[in-house]
Parts: C-alpha cells; sequence; structure tokens
C-alpha cells in the first residue's frame, strides 16, 4: 500500500501496478463483466427469504426444491454473499418534512422514534446482506439462457431472483478490492 486508500499496489520486479493492472475485467456492461479474454460474468441476485418464520413443512419443501434445483445446475458457478451500505437518506429527508409538517404531538413523538432508529442505523453503518449467483460463459447467448434458468429454477423454490445488474457487478467487485469497505472518493489512478 503506498498510503492512498483504495490503491492495492502489486509489485512485479521493480515495478508497481494498482489493482486495475492485474484484475482481468475490462468493462462493465449488459450487466456482464467482460474479461480481458473476452469471458462474460453475470448471473442473479436472489431476493432475501427467512424461512425459518414459515411452518416447518413449507421449510421443508423449500429445502427440498432447493437441493433438487442445485441438482439440476450442470455448469459450474459462485454462490456470492455481499454486503450493501443501506442508504436511508431519503428517507430521512422525509422524515424530518413530515416532522416539520405536523403539529400533534403523538405523531411527532412516533415520528421523532423513527428518525432515532435511523440515526441509529447511520451510526452502526447498518449493511442489507445481498445473494447472488455468479457464473462465467464465453457465449453470451448461453449466458442469458443461464439467468434465465436460474431465474426460473429459484422461483420454483419460492425464491425471487433477477439478472444481476451493473451497479451490482461493480459493488461486488468494490467489497472484493476493498475488504467490505466503501470508498469515499473519485477514480482511483495508478501510482
Amino acid at each position: 500500500m503506498n498510503g492512498k486508500v483504495g490503491v492495492i499496489e502489486v509489485a512485479k520486479g521493480n515495478s508497481r501496478s494498482s489493482a486495475e493492472a492485474w484484475l482481468p475485467v475490462r468493462a462493465i456492461q449488459n450487466n456482464m463483466i467482460i474479461t480481458r479474454d473476452n469471458m462474460k460474468v453475470s448471473g442473479v441476485k436472489i431476493a432475501p427469504r427467512n424461512i425459518f418464520i414459515l411452518d416447518p413443512q413449507l421449510q421443508n419443501n423449500m429445502l427440498l426444491g432447493l437441493s433438487n434445483f442445485y441438482n439440476t445446475i450442470d455448469f459450474e458457478f459462485w454462490l456470492v454473499v455481499a454486503d450493501r451500505p443501506v442508504d436511508i437518506s431519503v428517507y430521512m429527508s422525509q422524515m424530518q418534512l413530515l416532522l416539520n409538517e405536523t403539529s400533534s404531538p403523538a405523531v411527532r413523538k412516533l415520528i421523532m422514534q423513527d428518525i432515532d432508529k435511523g440515526e441509529t442505523f447511520i451510526r452502526n453503518n447498518v449493511v442489507d446482506t445481498e445473494y447472488y449467483f455468479m457464473f462465467k460463459c464465453d457465449d453470451a447467448d448461453l449466458l442469458q439462457k443461464r439467468v434465465r434458468q436460474m431465474i426460473n429454477g429459484l422461483a420454483t423454490c419460492g425464491l425471487n431472483a433477477s439478472m444481476i445488474s451493473n451497479s451490482d457487478l461493480r459493488m461486488i467487485l468494490e467489497n472484493f478490492l476493498n475488504g467490505g469497505n466503501t470508498t469515499e472518493f473519485g477514480t482511483v489512478m495508478p501510482v
């Protein structure tokens, strides 16, 4: 490290380069990471669902469905769990506006309790945990087919999934490169 937050340096002989120089990412576009060797990495984002609040029969059915789903996957994939900071700034602004417009003491008290809880979230750096199935392929059409297969398979298990977005891919890479810490600065330039 050279003292700049977020810059990872790798020694190569006498020269040094940033993470961008050795990471095989060429671009993030169309909900895919395009690598230097033209492989495409994409996947699905799974909406979290707490199965432990379901009755035991539904839990067992969901677990059996997931087991069957995993057994139908005939290609390499990664199950990625990533934390994303929760941004409640818009909600907090709306609550403050509502507080300013409200004259009822009972309603003001409820709004203040929500504002206090929101400030607790902000102070404690609360995060959402997100779940992804990711896979790579050199054929974009096959990649899209696998995405649809995953979404449909997870739906049969009672889980909602959607294609991973460019934003999701950037966040996953940022988590990987920065150990889960969000960077607070602009573009990192090689030194």
